[in-house]
């Protein structure tokens, strides 16, 4: 299994950013008629965490995301990391073409 960390060019400051989960996400209930206590701890998705880049990557996440599901698979890594799964080199060579060909160095894969 190879696993890399992918990386989107920030929209502002125009460096290699990528999305860190610091916490599960916190899912809470309201009611209309009565007060609900329960908070239950939702971790995301590693496709989730790439929507979240939406305003913060110069390109469109469902575009990154659509091109990644290709040739990988899109995880959350231990340190709440984006990461791309791949079950052979020759799948991560593929995704680093088709990154360069639609999105230039706009979007980049790192160990």
């Amino acid at each position: 299994m190879i696993t890399m960390r992918l990386f989107g060019r920030c929209r502002i400051y125009h460096d290699p950013v990528s999305p860190v989960l610091r916490a599960p996400a916190q899912i809470g209930w309201d009611a209309w008629y009565r007060s609900i206590d329960l908070v239950t701890p939702q971790p995301l998705k590693g496709e989730e965490l790439l929507r979240r880049t939406r305003g913060w990557w110069t390109v469109d996440p469902e575009s990154v995301a659509t091109l990644v599901k290709k040739h990988g698979r899109l995880v959350v890594g231990g340190k709440g990391e984006l990461m791309v799964e791949f079950d052979e080199e020759q799948s991560l060579a593929d995704l680093r073409q088709a990154l360069t060909d639609h999105f230039g160095d706009q979007v980049q894969l790192a160990p």
